[in-house]
């Protein structure tokens, strides 16, 4: 997750605030979805269907933004070393936080596995070090303390920062320097292996929410959808004509949510009809929200301020919110409770997250990027 906004920009730009709050608007509809992981039998039936799509409309933001931001600074003396240190000042201290939240709360449920299985506290320690620095857990292994083929089993959703740091390694190396000829080959050749893995298979049961476990191809999967989606951001970045829209952040918010909280496409069974949507919805559907988004502009103080509320929140709620959900999962399974009986607690976590989130951006996550930024 990339913000339009940066602690110390080398060159000032406008804001694209639309972009920001949409950002904040995906991160919200994961946390839902993550709730009504909760409930769930199977990939068919869990209500907030398609919100794992939420990561590869980031990865469409990333590459927008990112090649918005510092395409044209190459030429001017911007060195490969220089944006991953701004890339690790921007995203690697919130990382950090949220792996020592993942261990206090595995802690607090017993340092057991899932199925019950006690982890020794080295295990636990070996899992805290190596999700400090990114480097995923294969299954099956001790320190893959869940039990469950998590690639950061302490935080969930480290997984896709993952990925975002090797777009960003791509980037920094690679694409770049690549003519728009040779960039839109790389969208169009990793768009037609990103529809393969959905419409093939890949995941069991046709859809893309794959990439968060190195098991089963998860990493190919999960850099499918890394490479499609950042590059053709970055495409989307480099031939963006604006035009005019109106109520561009209604709209976009509309689409988004509708894609996400569709149901499973195909009935009841696993259905390839279900890869068909996830493959439009990303191929198609992400990066025109990314280019109405762009065309568009706050005109008044409440869309102002809804933006930038949740362009701010978008990226510590989204980092820091599982560590609560696997405390939640726990306290719901281990009583088996339904959501009708939890919706109050449910809405309770996630204004108490929305709440810590903003206390971790006001008093950790700002602060230490502006500390790192003067100094390095």
């Amino acid at each position: 997750m990339t913000n339009s906004s940066q602690i110390r920009p080398a060159s000032i730009k406008p804001r694209y605030e639309i972009l920001d709050g949409l950002r904040g608007v995906a991160a919200v509809l994961v946390i839902w979805y993550h709730f009504f992981e909760g409930f769930a039998t199977s990939a068919v039936d869990q209500m907030m269907n398609h919100g794992y799509l939420a990561v590869d409309f980031f990865f469409v933001l990333s590459g927008f933004v990112i090649g918005y931001a510092y395409d044209d600074r190459w030429k001017r003396g911007m060195t490969a070393g220089r944006f991953m240190l701004r890339r690790l000042i921007r995203l690697h201290p919130m990382v950090i936080l949220s792996v020592i939240l993942g261990a206090i709360a595995f802690i607090i449920q017993g340092s057991v596995q899932w199925d019950g299985t006690p982890v020794s506290l080295h295990h636990v320690i070996i899992a805290l070090v190596l999700g400090l620095f990114l480097i995923p857990a294969f299954p099956g292994v001790g320190y893959e303390v869940r039990g469950n083929g998590e690639m950061f089993p302490l935080n969930g959703p480290s997984w896709s920062l993952f990925f975002e740091y090797i777009g960003s390694i791509l980037y920094a190396i690679w694409l770049h320097r690549l003519s728009a000829k040779w960039l839109r080959a790389v969208v169009i050749l990793s768009g037609l292996g990103l529809a393969g893995c959905a419409i093939g298979n890949m995941s069991g049961t046709w859809h893309l929410g794959v990439g968060w476990s190195m098991a089963d191809g998860g990493f190919i999967g999960g850099f499918l959808r890394l490479s499609f989606s950042f590059s053709a951001g970055l495409l989307l970045s480099r031939n963006f004509k604006p035009r005019h829209i109106p109520g561009a952040f209604w709209i976009c918010t509309a689409i988004i949510s509708s894609v996400m909280a569709c149901p499973y496409v195909g009935g009841d069974a696993p259905s390839v009809l279900n890869g068909i949507y996830d493959s439009v919805a990303t191929l198609f559907i992400f990066p025109a929200v990314v280019y109405i988004g762009a065309c568009g502009a706050t005109t008044d103080s409440f869309s102002t301020g809804v933006c930038n509320f949740l362009g701010a929140l978008s990226y510590p709620v989204y980092i820091i919110h599982y560590p609560v959900m696997y405390l939640f999962y726990a306290w719901v399974w281990g009583n088996g409770l339904s959501f009708g009986e939890v919706w109050p607690v449910c809405c309770a976590i996630f204004a108490g997250l929305i709440v810590g989130s903003w206390l971790v951006l006001r008093f950790y996550d700002e602060p230490v990027r502006r500390w790192l930024s003067a100094r390095l």
